[in-house]
């Protein structure tokens, strides 16, 4: 009976023996091990054994990303603005010996450090930088926080500002700004668009103004060499060309006559002698210029003279 009793002492010596010395560490998590009150070891993610009694787990370390809330807190900027702003910010443990023995309560003293740290990088800057470079604060508190944890055994690897709200009256002033702004940049697109359409406007009477120089040029020197032919072949003898241009010249007058809006009544017959001495001209220079009649041919009979002929030349002339 009394064997039967010590094997039974035994049997729950050695369970309570095993249930105190196994460990299963889950992955993703540390622990660091004691033995009469000193560091021990780090037990990592698996299975472990630990001398009982002994032997004791202090801590538990998460060794993932963990994220610390950053309370708001009301922050006065360079140039005497208070504004209240918010964070987050994101940590690792690397070290778990450092992140149990090297400081106490490891999330609140990162939360502490990071308000702290926000107020002197805020602090620093005016109220236009705040609101206009998130992303040097962001860079700033990171880098800040993350050189003052390095002793505690954990990696800062993120840190965001959520949240920056100015006063309200800063916030109205700031949105009159913006509009004055926007409106100074209409008036000056406005005054550019202006210029420019002047620009193009002056540019094209330019062109136009060239152009009708030109052709008024062209429409000279055609006059002139006209001029200029008449004249070589009054020169030359030959009265019949003065005739063909005085009398071109006396059909475009009157064709003007007729087309100007001024008038409205024209009275037929006007100077028909004219006309008719125009034509006349215009029949002696085709004649001219036809060839004559080979020998034998019959000569065509000069016609008779009809309403619009030159009157004859007297005697007298």
């Amino acid at each position: 009976m009394e064997f039967a009793t010590l094997v039974i002492i035994a049997l729950v010596f050695v369970v309570v023996f095993a249930l105190t010395s196994v460990r299963i560490v889950p992955q993703g998590s540390n622990l660091i091990v004691e033995r009469l009150g000193r560091y021990q070891e780090t037990l990592m993610p698996g299975f472990n054994v630990i001398v009982p009694i002994i032997s004791t787990v202090r801590a538990r370390i998460d060794m993932r990303e963990t994220l610390v809330d950053v309370p708001e807190q009301s922050v006065i900027t360079k140039d005497n603005a208070a504004v209240v702003a918010d964070g987050v910010l994101y940590y690792q443990v690397v070290d778990p010996k450092k992140a149990t023995y090297e400081v106490n309560d490891l999330q609140r003293a990162i939360q502490t450090l990071a308000m702290t740290t926000i107020r002197t990088v805020m602090g620093s800057m005016d109220l236009d930088e705040l609101l206009s470079q998130r992303e040097t604060i962001n860079a700033a508190l990171l880098r800040a926080v993350d050189e003052a944890t390095a002793s505690w055994g954990v990696r800062v690897t993120r840190s965001e500002l959520r949240d920056i709200t100015p006063p309200a009256d800063i916030v109205q002033a700031m949105g009159r700004q913006l509009k004055a702004e926007r409106d100074r940049r209409a008036q000056i697109l406005e005054a550019d668009a202006e210029k420019e359409s002047q620009i193009r406007i002056a540019q094209g009477k330019l062109e136009a103004a060239k152009l009708e120089a030109e052709a008024r040029e062209r429409l000279a020197e055609a006059e002139a060499k006209a001029t200029r032919l008449v004249s070589e072949a009054v020169a030359q003898g030959s009265s019949q060309a003065l005739g063909y241009f005085l009398g071109q010249k006396y059909m475009e007058a009157l064709k003007a006559f007729a087309e100007s809006p001024n008038q409205k009544t024209m009275v037929l017959p006007v100077e028909m002698a004219g006309i008719a001495g125009a034509l006349a001209g215009l029949g002696e220079i085709m004649r001219d210029a036809l060839p004559t009649n080979p020998t034998g041919a019959k000569a065509v009979p000069p016609s008779r003279p009809g309403p619009w002929s030159p009157p004859p030349a007297s005697d007298g002339a």
